[in-house]
């Protein structure tokens, strides 16, 4: 899955993808990941040597140009419903997860967040930098950017709202 939406970022990069189509693609990867099994208490395991174990995706943020069309138009095909709304930015349920709309010039991914196994921010700071990354922490926020440059957030699985 991960495969396809990179292929889906890098085609609307390099020009392949309308705006409408990429954001339409991303909204079908959410939906099905909303429905998607959960994994049963007591059965997970940490792969060995990885830095966090991720147990779902947690939240997609986007930048658009226009936050109440984008938000309009995610209600209208995809059925999400407005978890907070604002002028500059915008939540919107999808299952247990949220897709976050962000007012920018320019559309794109802005990142997207995992919830990880026993997250602090702190220790997530620590792993991610002796694993070799350069993490950057805002407040209980930690991002850092995978091979590619993509924004990537760990979180906890309560955090479910912010940039």
């Amino acid at each position: 899955m991960w495969n396809d939406i990179d292929g889906m970022v890098s085609a609307y990069e390099r020009g392949r993808l309308t705006r409408r189509e990429l954001v339409a693609g991303l909204g079908v990867f959410l939906a099905s990941m909303a429905g998607a099994p959960r994994v049963a208490a007591g059965k997970e395991t940490d792969a060995a040597g990885s830095t966090f174990t991720a147990t779902e995706l947690n939240h997609v943020a986007l930048d658009v140009t226009d936050v109440g069309r984008s938000r309009d138009w995610y209600i209208k095909h995809l059925g999400l419903t407005v978890r907070s709304d604002g002028e500059r930015s915008c939540f919107l349920n999808c299952g247990d997860h949220f897709v976050a709309l962000f007012r920018a010039d320019e559309p794109g991914l802005n990142h997207y967040c995992y919830t990880i196994k026993g997250y602090d921010p702190a220790r997530a700071v620590k792993a991610l930098e002796g694993a070799g990354l350069s993490p950057r922490r805002t407040d209980d926020r930690v991002y850092f950017e995978d091979p590619d440059g993509i924004t990537v957030q760990v979180s906890a699985r309560n955090r479910r709202e912010g940039r």
